[in-house]
């Protein structure tokens, strides 16, 4: 079972109907405790990162927002995304990836179950929250570019010296 079959359904629990339709111009589109997804997207994970972001769109807005040139309209279309970059790609993922030796946007964006183009957008997303860099715990993820610093605490010792074991 698909990661896009558990979201079918949490929107089963969450009493939301969703639909697949062929006939749609929109990736997907939420109303009224319904969610269409295009059929005709062209992967699973991409119907996975649309699905998220059409939950978010229950959770976060209200009303009729298909009028993105009114500003309330814009900033809870970005409030439904940001729930979703946060849902799909969330920071303890991207140090989980660095300490699974995870080198590169592709390889991110597979072990996360994401398109590259909605990991690229979760990232600028967190660049704009969080400015380059982040630090949580022991570990700082820059955005840009993409990377994690670990930070490692060095315990004194005084039979270490050097990394050499004395005694």
């Amino acid at each position: 079972m698909h990661l896009y079959d558990d979201l079918l359904i949490e929107c089963d629990n969450l009493d939301v109907e969703v639909y697949e339709r062929d006939d749609m111009k929109s990736k997907g589109l939420y109303a009224d405790n319904i969610i269409w997804i295009n059929k005709m997207l062209p992967s699973i994970i991409e119907k996975y990162c649309i699905l998220t972001e059409e939950i978010g769109h229950h959770h976060t807005t209200s009303g009729d927002i298909l009028d993105l040139t009114s500003i309330e309209n814009r900033k809870q279309e970005l409030r439904a995304r940001s729930w979703a970059y946060e849902r799909l790609v969330p920071i303890s993922k991207i140090i989980q990836a660095h300490k699974s030796h995870i080198v590169n946007r592709y390889e991110l964006a597979d072990f996360l179950n994401v398109t590259e183009d909605f990991l690229d957008e979760a990232l600028d997303w967190y660049k704009s929250k969080y400015g380059l860099c982040v630090s949580i715990d022991n570990f700082t993820v820059c955005f840009e570019p993409l990377g994690v610093i670990e930070k490692f605490d060095w315990i004194e010792n005084p039979l270490y010296r050097c990394g050499t074991k004395l005694g």
